[in-house]
């Protein structure tokens, strides 16, 4: 079975990955489990922090590394929060941004509720080239939240051609339809091209 190194500290992520990766026997190794220091998302594109984190770690461990960045950009809101999802919250709770997030679409006065999960997985190698890999699921903010499933934004975001959010869908539809399921379908594509 192959490795990667996933430097991800967020178990939902983590957990996401590898049941997509599994049928292609490649073992995902997570940060926590490989004691890596968090890398600072600086960038201001997803494809910016995902090869930031993908390249200091390629290079610190001397070996290919896999990384990603993701979030919700809300239309209502000019696209917020975008690349500052994670931080959109103290603390990075999720309870508080999502009660943030549906009093902040209502605040605005729009009546438009449309949205989009973007994620950009990058693969990044020692001598800092790299290779990006990008998904996008299109739907709408629900009125509340719903499911106990998923992570993140999941309880509000209902893709488009379903009636339930992420949370209710359950992983494996979740994961043919996600942001992340599309570039990692991508990615798979790549490195089956590649005999990974």
């Amino acid at each position: 079975m192959k490795e990667i190194i996933f430097a991800s500290h967020n178990k939902g992520k983590i957990a996401e990955i590898r049941q997509i990766l599994a049928p292609f026997q490649i073992k995902v190794l997570s940060a926590d489990e490989m004691e890596l220091p968090d890398v600072e998302e600086t960038g201001s594109t997803f494809e910016e922090n995902a090869a930031l984190k993908a390249l200091t770690i390629a290079k610190l461990k001397n070996t290919v590394c896999l990384a990603d960045d993701s979030g919700l950009c809300v239309d209502a809101l000019g696209g917020r929060p975008g690349v500052y999802s994670a931080r959109y919250a103290p603390n990075r709770d999720f309870e508080k941004a999502m009660e943030k997030l549906l009093k902040e679409i209502e605040e605005s006065g729009s009546s438009n509720r449309k949205a989009h999960f973007s994620c950009v997985l990058v693969l990044g190698y020692p001598d800092g080239s790299y290779q990006a890999f990008e998904g996008r699921v299109d739907g709408i903010i629900g009125k509340e939240r719903a499911g106990e499933g998923g992570f993140g934004f999941d309880p509000v975001f209902i893709p488009d051609g379903y009636e339930k959010t992420f949370a209710e869908l359950g992983s494996e539809i979740k994961n043919k339809i996600s942001h992340r399921g599309r570039a990692l379908q991508k990615l798979t594509a790549f490195l089956k091209d590649k005999g990974f």
